[in-house]
């Protein structure tokens, strides 16, 4: 599909809390109803609208509306760089906005679809179990339902960071491998990622880390409570979240529709870091997988929306098609440096 044959927009709007945030989407052709919606849960470090927009450019095509979102100091949202303080803060963040995308005249009666990356994947499970019939199904891409052994700091270190997490938060401290070189298998696409300046590649926070370590202990532990229909998605060669969790989820789960691909030789980055030819070979599972439950839209249960049910999302800035306000404010950046380039820092 060419890019006059879908619509690409951006918008700001501000959290609970007062944070502006960033939000993107992908619409089809006016002249189609979209099939269904897509809601894109991005990964620890990343962002929606360069990292994800081979997916939602793709998905368009397909016809489905997508539409994403970066999280709270993540991307061009607002807020010190990679700090998640509480990760409930990112799971609502994302459910008051995508269901006030539900609430919209035009999509009252589409099918709702989650989409998550890597720790994406653990929002999108979060955002099951808060409103566990809400959602038609989930995509779930490598998902951190647990921290690979390969990756995650000793038991010794985790237990010293927790004892400090409330005297330094936002400390760029805990010891881990290079996840990008663990993660993204082509060369090429890996060097993108490194010159993509939105997506963090410092340390991670020490709040963070240990916020996101919990949660996926959280998960692993609750992986029966999960009711919705999901396809999971995994690379065998896998070191950055444990293949072996997404067979467990498989197992688990108390839904009768799940479905569980793992792609030989594969890595961490099944849509964006592996050759192209397994890019489309991932991509063509996911649209299949998503056709098949929205080829008869009168088989799709959508739990209608009622009044006061949602929250009010303001909406502080809206652009479209290219039309971009600037990336993160000057006054809100401190430049570093990063392997000899400049990277966007916070100031804490």
């Amino acid at each position: 599909m060419k890019s006059s044959e879908f619509q690409y927009h951006e918008e700001y709007i501000r959290n609970s809390r007062g944070v502006e945030l960033f939000a993107c989407r992908w619409i089809p052709s006016p002249s189609s109803s979209p099939k269904a919606l897509v809601f894109l849960c991005h990964g620890y470090g990343m962002e929606c609208s360069d990292s994800m927009k081979e997916c939602g450019i793709r998905l368009a095509s397909a016809g489905y509306a997508v539409f994403g979102m970066d999280y709270e100091g993540h991307g061009r949202s607002m807020g010190s760089r990679c700090y998640i303080k509480k990760f409930a803060n990112v799971v609502n963040d994302c459910y008051d906005y995508y269901t006030s995308i539900c609430a919209q005249e035009e999509y009252m009666d589409k099918g709702r679809f989650l989409y998550g990356e890597s720790m994406g994947g653990a929002v999108t499970l979060l955002l099951h179990k808060k409103d566990p019939l809400f959602w038609n199904g989930a995509i779930l891409v490598a998902p951190m339902c647990k921290i690979s052994e390969k990756v995650k700091p000793h038991p010794v270190v985790i237990n010293l960071l927790t004892r400090v997490e409330e005297i330094i938060p936002k400390w760029k401290i805990v010891p881990t491998k290079d996840v990008i070189d663990a993660a993204f298998k082509d060369l090429v696409k890996r060097e993108e990622v490194r010159n993509n300046k939105l997506i963090y590649q410092d340390k991670p926070r020490l709040k963070t880390a240990l916020e996101m370590l919990r949660t996926s202990m959280n998960l692993e532990d609750t992986l029966h409570e999960i009711t919705m229909p999901f396809f999971v998605l995994h690379g065998e060669a896998d070191i950055v979240t444990d293949p072996e969790i997404s067979k467990a989820l498989y197992e688990k789960a108390s839904t009768k529709d799940k479905t569980l691909k793992l792609y030989p030789g594969m890595w961490h980055a099944l849509t964006s870091g592996e050759p192209d030819c397994n890019v489309d070979l991932v991509f063509a599972d996911i649209i299949n997988w998503l056709d098949l439950r929205t080829a008869d839209p009168a088989s799709l249960t959508v739990t209608p929306i009622r009044v006061g049910n949602t929250t009010t999302v303001e909406r502080v800035t809206t652009v479209s098609n290219g039309q971009r306000k600037p990336k993160r404010p000057f006054f809100n950046l401190l430049c570093g440096l990063n392997r000899g380039r400049l990277v966007p820092r916070s100031s804490v």
